[in-house]
């Protein structure tokens, strides 16, 4: 068995260790959610937690009724390919087959029971163990059903998830589960680096020395545990400072008197650590830091409502994709090239230099903004439809049961389950007959993944009517409803001689609103190269991936690929190749004037997709108008 580094060893992140003490000392917190980057001392935090847990009693075991003996606090890991009968538990085959009886077969959840149970990157386990936590959690009792028989035990646990923001987001019912959390960062001071690495190095030169001499820091937190584990019962909170609990939950929007409870819990428990009997108002501040914050009602696109615009030397240049080296050769020599003239506004005809003064606008007023569902919408019937539920007897996915063998997966265990049930009520042979009626086949269920691929024109025809304001607020409100599906999105921008990947296929919403921001304005419209980009991430992404193409853009393509042409041409071709992939699309046209090309429709029309026409030149108008589309098809 590996050695496991000392809980008191750990450099800095003070407040990832006190809350999980802060849990140790009082489980009723309901366990916490430890945010950050790799190599932040996630797992080695949460591991090491158990070695200064002081031992419990074990009492009336099934096995020697009556008799008790103290051992250690259970320290369960749930990896996330865990089948649901490894989870709730499950018929033991052995005792079936020696015993010729049922016997049921705990699982982790019973073997977490008045300890532990972590996960690790917690925000990527399946949805259907997911349910089965929050069940679990809610009730504090898991219970086994299977081949005719049903137990039930309790299960309570304290729940520790770890996870890496820029791989997703938790749903917000299981994160609200979480009674704390704790955002961590790498360190920043060079003395506290330069020591993790040298206490790093140590470690894995002799574990055991190591350990030896941090026994003694281990052995005082494991008192200081047991200590406020006994003093917590007496500690008193005075009436003022309930007050000022419910104060806070309000001046945070947090919905949920979940927070309120648990609020007060980590503060008495906080008391407790400090070795007090009191609660001080100190208390409460520092518990609100950790039971808050996850809670709190601002969601992840409310805007700051400002009509102000700033120059490009003001906002954070993006990061370039490699794709984005084929349009360095196309940034001489392309003010007069076939198509440019179709432009009716500032930068048309070629009066537009690619490094024409950048603006950035930003986004329009979300305040109003209705509930947008992609999935009626876009996600109609047809080719990939219905691709964002759970998909029942899909080829690869998680097993959830199983049924009589036709020509699906032969779903082994099963079928010996079945066996062994069928025999040991109508036969006392000792060796075991499998007919034909036992065989049993897989059914496997799993969530295909979304690609939402946003692709928006930051050319200078943009900038004029706040279109761009109007195209950010649209752009935000979509991710929205990405957001609450938990789909990946990306986003392209396309000005001056080239399209950019502003932001690479990821489940992290808040990149996507960051890189929208911070887009800026200005150049000319390379659609062509824009579809091209597009086509390509699509390409790359895994077959059981259902891509979605929105592109915000008046079509107006004026600057060709490398080797020059017509530009307009090579969008028609790129269109009509990304539409023979059947690739769901959607074209909001941010064309307007009198005089209009309708370039855009010709675009959609190329791409067999959708297309709406962006008039009312505001984030609520542009979202009412697909709003209204949706509820059209939705009857």
């Amino acid at each position: 068995m590996s050695q496991q580094y000392p809980f008191s060893a750990i450099v800095g992140q003070h407040k990832l260790k006190k809350a999980l003490l802060l849990c140790a000392v009082n489980p009723a917190i309901g366990g916490v959610l430890i945010k950050g980057e790799k190599g932040t001392a996630k797992t080695t935090a949460a591991r090491g937690l158990a070695a200064v847990m002081p031992y419990i009693q074990a009492e009336n075991s099934l096995e020697d009724a009556g008799h008790s003996e103290e051992i250690p606090v259970p320290f369960v890991d749930l990896p996330l390919g865990a089948s649901e009968d490894r989870v709730i538990g499950s018929l033991d085959i052995a005792a079936m087959v020696s015993e010729k009886r049922k016997k049921l077969l705990p699982g982790l959840l019973a073997t977490a029971h008045r300890g532990f149970l972590y996960v690790d990157e917690v925000n990527l386990l399946p949805d259907h163990l997911v349910d089965i936590l929050l069940d679990v959690a809610a009730s504090g009792v898991n219970t086994i059903q299977r081949e005719g028989l049903s137990i039930s035990h309790p299960s309570r646990f304290v729940l520790i998830g770890t996870m890496n923001p820029e791989e997703g987001n938790l749903r917000p019912q299981f994160l609200d589960r979480f009674g704390l959390m704790v955002e961590v960062e790498a360190q920043q001071d060079v003395t506290e680096r330069t020591e993790v690495v040298k206490r790093r190095i140590s470690f894995e030169h002799s574990p055991e020395a190591f350990i030896t001499h941090w026994s003694s820091s281990q052995l005082a937190l494991k008192n200081q545990i047991t200590n406020a584990k006994n003093l917590l019962p007496a500690v008193e909170m005075p009436e003022g400072l309930l007050t000022l609990i419910s104060q806070l939950c309000m001046e945070w929007s947090v919905a949920s008197l979940r927070a309120d409870i648990v609020l007060y819990k980590t503060a008495i428990t906080i008391a407790a650590l400090a070795n007090r009997k009191l609660v001080n108002a100190d208390d409460i501040r520092e518990a609100a830091e950790l039971v808050l914050m996850h809670r709190k009602g601002k969601k992840p696109f409310d805007q700051k409502q400002n009509n102000t615009q700033s120059q490009t030397n003001n906002a954070p240049e993006s990061s370039q994709s490699p794709r984005d080296n084929a349009g360095k050769e196309r940034q001489k020599g392309e003010e007069s090239q076939p198509g440019n003239n179709d432009n009716q506004d500032e930068c048309s005809e070629g009066n537009c230099p690619p490094n024409a003064t950048e603006q950035v606008f930003l986004p329009g007023n979300l305040s109003q903004i209705p509930e947008i569902h992609l999935d009626k919408a876009i996600f109609s019937p047809g080719l990939n439809a219905g691709r964002r539920t759970k998909t029942m007897d899909m080829p690869k996915g998680f097993q959830i049961g199983a049924e009589k063998l036709t020509d699906g997966s032969l779903a082994i265990s099963d079928t010996i389950r079945h066996a062994i049930v069928r025999q040991a009520s109508t036969s006392d042979s000792d060796v075991l007959e499998i007919k034909t009626e036992d065989l049993q086949q897989k059914i496997k269920a799993g969530k295909t993944g979304h690609l939402i691929l946003f692709v928006v024109d930051a050319s200078g025809s943009m900038a004029a009517g706040k279109r761009m304001e109007a195209v950010k607020g649209s752009v935000l409100a979509l991710l929205q409803d990405a957001y609450q599906k938990r789909d990946r999105v990306g986003v392209i921008a396309f000005r001056g001689v080239e399209a950019e990947v502003l932001l690479e296929p990821t489940r992290s919403i808040e990149f996507a609103e960051q890189a929208m921001e911070n887009l800026p304005t200005g150049g000319r419209t390379p659609l062509a190269h824009a579809l091209q980009v597009s086509l390509q991430i699509i390409q790359e992404q895994p077959i059981d991936i259902n891509p979605l193409l929105i592109i915000l853009s008046d079509g107006k393509a004026n600057v060709p690929l490398a080797g020059g042409g017509d530009p307009w041409q090579q969008a028609l071709k790129l269109a009509a190749m990304i539409g023979e992939t059947q690739i769901k699309s959607l074209v909001l046209d941010t064309e307007n004037g009198y005089l209009r090309l309708g370039r855009a429709t010709e675009l959609a029309t190329a791409l067999t997709g959708d297309y709406l026409s962006l008039d009312e030149l505001s984030a609520e108008s542009i979202t009412d108008t697909i709003h209204s589309r949706i509820y059209d098809r939705q009857h």
